[in-house]
């Protein structure tokens, strides 16, 4: 039997799991097992650009919480899993994606996006969603071809006019 002193270690990690889960607009769980130390590190570094962190937990400790907040997993916490907590919605997400394409042996997993369960399908695709700066850049470039348009058509109407 554990004692009281150890259950309530774990009920600490269960709260602050469920902290982290409520805190977060994306949730990614992701099984890690091949990568390398320098490979992990390079991951968090890259997700701490964008205000996310990944954690290790107990799978046991981690079903607890979403319990908790009655979320299911089911089927997915076997094995060595790591999570990803990110703040914004879609740059840990695209970071994440993105690593996992040079790096065959992370793979994604499910997520919990904006308080419901997501799966791997709608994961890639909250990945291949452009950045705010690309979606902006699109709009601009959008709006500058009507402009130019409206531009070439009225300097046809001035040359007829002169002529």
């Amino acid at each position: 039997m554990a004692s009281a002193k150890i259950l309530e270690a774990k009920k600490g990690i269960v709260k602050e799991i469920e902290n982290s889960i409520n805190d977060s607009e994306s949730v990614v769980l992701f099984q890690y097992q091949g990568l390398t130390v320098a490979d992990l590190s390079e991951l968090r570094k890259k997700l701490k650009e964008t205000d996310a962190t990944v954690k290790v937990y107990k799978n046991t400790l981690l079903k607890r919480a979403l319990d908790e907040l009655n979320l299911s997993f089911d089927g997915f916490l076997e094995g060595p899993n790591a999570i990803l907590f990110g703040k914004n919605l879609l740059e840990p997400i695209k970071v994440l994606a993105d690593f996992a394409k040079g790096h065959d042996k992370l793979e994604i997993r499910v997520g919990i996006i904006n308080g419901s369960v997501a799966d791997l399908a709608t994961i890639k695709e909250y990945a291949s969603i452009p950045s705010r700066e690309g979606l902006l850049t699109m709009l601009a470039s959008g709006m500058i071809e009507h402009v130019r348009n409206l531009s070439i058509a009225l300097n046809l109407y001035a040359e007829e006019k002169e002529n």
